[in-house]
């Protein structure tokens, strides 16, 4: 089993365990707040899920149906994991101002801030290994997974508090306001998702600094005889691809235009991993 596929594997343990914490003190307690929290697990989960699924497609190699590859399918599951993201803040935005209307009495309260409690350090733990393998595989699936739990890691804490708040004053009608403040997070979580994954799925460009870099590497192979121009740039899952056209002299032989090619490529993928270059030759 791969890194990516181990670290998708221990993201599902650990969200199926939390949901089935979160639902039972969720249901003792009557805390629509910590009822949130165990759906927005569950959207972790189906998170989890997916990322674990997309990582064994996008790594298949090229087909004759794809002869780009999978990559893709990796933004696929971060733009449905978004989606997934508004559902779930909505569902949680809708119970709270039910319960606000219609409040409840609150019990069990410390359980559910010591639940809440091992929520948030179980999360911390499992997200920085997401993190961990996501930047060493460059997995915007395993990222986006990573960014479910972090922001998991936060309501968790929030939840915490707000029933600790309960405690102090009384106010159970904080349960409800916790509630929705976790969901406004999670919807802005879903945005920051949604813009990364979608990106590459229009074929947009690379991040400026990573074009900047090529256009350097490739300006420091042309003086008076050799220029290039058309460079364009994008991704797919953890793949990058950059092609550009290279002006050489006529006089220049096949081998020796074939020869520079290979260096600028080498040169290119030496800086950066997962790296696609296709050039195409003109002579003048």
């Amino acid at each position: 089993m791969n890194k990516k596929i181990a670290a998708a594997s221990l993201s599902i343990l650990s969200n199926f365990l939390l949901i089935a914490l979160k639902i039972v003190v969720g249901i003792i307690s009557g805390s629509v707040s910590i009822v949130s929290e165990a759906i927005h697990s569950f959207m972790d989960l189906l998170a989890s899920f997916i990322a674990f699924f997309s990582l064994r497609i996008s790594d298949k190699p090229a087909d004759s149906k794809h002869p780009y590859g999978h990559g893709k399918f990796e933004n696929i599951s971060g733009v449905a994991e978004a989606f997934l993201i508004f559902i779930a803040a909505g569902w949680i935005i809708y119970e709270a101002v039910k319960k606000l209307i219609h409040p409840e009495p609150i019990g069990s309260l410390w359980i559910g801030v010591g639940v809440m409690a091992v929520s948030a350090l179980v999360n911390i733990l499992v997200s920085r290994k997401l993190y961990k393998v996501a930047r060493e595989a460059d997995s915007i699936a395993l990222e986006a997974d990573a960014l479910h739990l972090k922001t998991d890691v936060y309501t968790s804490a929030g939840v915490a508090v707000g029933l600790l708040l309960i405690l102090i004053t009384g106010y159970h009608f904080l349960d409800s306001v916790v509630a929705i403040l976790v969901a406004l997070l999670i919807l802005i979580e879903a945005f920051q998702l949604f813009r990364k994954a979608y990106g590459p799925l229009l074929d947009t460009t690379l991040p400026e600094e990573e074009v900047q870099a090529i256009h350097q590497i490739i300006s420091g192979f042309c003086d008076d005889q050799f220029s290039y121009h058309n460079l364009r740039t994008r991704k797919a899952g953890n793949y990058s691809y950059v092609d550009f056209h290279l002006n050489l002299p006529s006089q220049m032989t096949v081998k020796e235009a074939h020869d520079l090619c290979d260096l600028i490529e080498q040169k290119i993928k030496h800086h950066f991993q997962l790296m696609e270059v296709t050039i195409h030759v003109e002579y003048f």
